[in-house]
């Protein structure tokens, strides 16, 4: 029998909570969960008024996985839905908006991916990120050296960085950005990620071909681009074990020693919120927000 739950007035069935979604550390349904649960007040703003992508895995990583970016079928009609511009057309979307429409996403086992822009400005960006992607031998230490080098080149432009492990291999750097459109931002972006290959030719690479990759950090500048989404701050990822986009100090980042530093579980989300608070709360302060040059 599904067990139904109330949650902020809403009932919710909640099911398959023994399933084993991570089988290298049996980390269960239940689990993730209670991990959405706990971590809802610091991912909760960073989801609120941007349209959802869900990147489902509802039978684990090892499972079939895929992206759903329209209104799930099923969806409760108290879960907000909006209509979002598409160049092929309107499409409705999800508004995770409260912790009653989060554990109805996360029920159905979900990465959230989300825009660079809320839903009252569709296309005007009011944020900037990058997607820093090792290509081995590379790892994450080498995205430590060209976030460095970003936070630097971005704050030369009074646009002051964040940085957060991307729940796999890299690092996305984000800032919060005003009176700006999607093609400004990646316009922009894309200027940066050229201006950092040229100072770091040996170590970066501003284009997405495959070849141009091995030992070098792709710098994704294109994530900007009004249709793009990138994985939300604390959601976990469908990975071999329950990885999170976790956000990191700029002290972790100059320090980082190893890889294996800079990769959070879902169990170690907690004691760092509880240590740091969201060390991402200045995106959502508009009075902090950069203007782009």
């Amino acid at each position: 029998m599904t067990p139904i739950t109330e949650v902020e007035g809403r009932r919710l069935a909640l099911s398959n909570l023994d399933k084993v979604l991570y089988p290298a550390t049996g980390f269960t349904k239940g689990e993730l969960l209670h991990y959405y649960a706990t971590t809802a007040e610091v991912l909760l703003p960073h989801l609120r008024d941007r349209p959802v992508s869900f990147l489902r895995y509802p039978d684990g990583p090892d499972g079939q996985v895929f992206f759903a970016k329209n209104v799930p079928p099923g969806t409760p009609d108290w879960v907000t839905t909006v209509e979002v511009p598409r160049s092929e057309g309107p499409a409705r979307m999800v508004l995770v908006q409260d912790l009653a429409s989060l554990m109805w996403a996360a029920n159905l086992v979900t990465e959230f991916h989300t825009h660079q822009w809320v839903i009252d400005a569709p296309g005007d960006a009011d944020r900037i990120v990058f997607d820093l992607d090792p290509g081995p031998p590379a790892t994450v230490v080498d995205c430590c050296e060209v976030a460095l080098w970003l936070r630097e080149r971005l704050a030369a432009d009074g646009i002051e960085a964040y940085a957060k492990t991307s729940g796999s291999k890299g690092l996305h750097l984000l800032a919060a950005v005003r009176s700006a459109s999607s093609e400004r931002t990646t316009e922009y972006a894309k200027e940066l990620a050229v201006e950092a290959e040229k100072a770091m030719p040996r170590l970066v690479v501003h284009r997405m071909t495959r070849s141009l990759r091995p030992g070098k950090v792709f710098v994704d500048w294109s994530q900007n681009a009004a249709r793009k989404t990138t994985a939300t701050p604390y959601t976990l990822r469908a990975r071999a074990e329950p990885l999170v986009s976790a956000p990191v100090t700029w002290s972790e980042v100059e320090e980082s020693g190893g890889a294996e530093r800079l990769a959070f579980r879902a169990e170690d989300i907690g004691p760092r919120v509880r240590e740091y608070g969201d060390l991402l709360a200045g995106l959502l302060d508009a009075g902090r927000a950069g203007a782009l040059p």
